[in-house]
């Protein structure tokens, strides 16, 4: 499941609510999961709505072509669902699913430190990006790095990415210095 971390880190963002759909208050759904139906796996969400967090409901869901629209409960005309447009949707880390050991979400991986095997820091990781082969870390260059450069680097698990340490917030890769330049 791909997710966007939060800065208390408590709590993930799943998606975005898009613009309204029709006259009943549904609305177009942006699922930051994947696939994008692992958000219909959670029905409330937390939500900052006319500058105050308070609980929505989803209460149903279609999928329209490749969109997913959705309604939550007491938005039930176009005028009430517009005011949650752009609101972003949250739940608690301890509310996704347990993964098998070795298995880590996306937003785990953001921030942590990258390390070559030479004790080389290349960065931490900003971001990661899912090309269809396989995914990719994104590394910015930090205080700490050797230089300042960005490095895009495969997330190929056993072949690049040696370790991942959470608890001392560390990625170890085997890639050079000098890859791609």
């Amino acid at each position: 499941m791909v997710s966007k971390p939060e800065a208390n880190s408590e709590t993930v963002i799943l998606g975005e609510i898009g613009r309204v759909h029709g006259l009943k208050g549904w609305l177009k759904l942006i699922s930051f999961t994947s696939p994008i139906e692992n958000i219909l796996d959670y029905s409330r969400f937390t939500a900052q709505v006319g500058g105050r967090s308070q609980e929505l409901e989803l209460d149903e869901h279609s999928r329209a072509n490749k969109a997913l629209l959705v309604h939550f409960k007491g938005y039930d005309d176009p005028e009430t669902a517009r005011l949650l447009t752009g609101t972003v949707l949250k739940i608690a880390n301890e509310k996704l699913p347990q993964l098998e050991h070795g298995e880590f979400y996306w937003h785990q991986l953001q921030d942590l430190r990258v390390v070559n095997q030479h004790e080389q820091i290349f960065g931490r990781v900003s971001h990661l990006l899912e090309t269809g082969a396989n995914d990719v870390l994104v590394v910015k260059a930090d205080s700490e790095s050797i230089d300042d450069r960005e490095r895009l680097i495969p997330y190929l698990v056993d072949s690049v990415v040696i370790e991942i340490d959470l608890e001392n917030q560390i990625i170890r890769v085997d890639w050079e210095a000098d890859y791609l330049d």
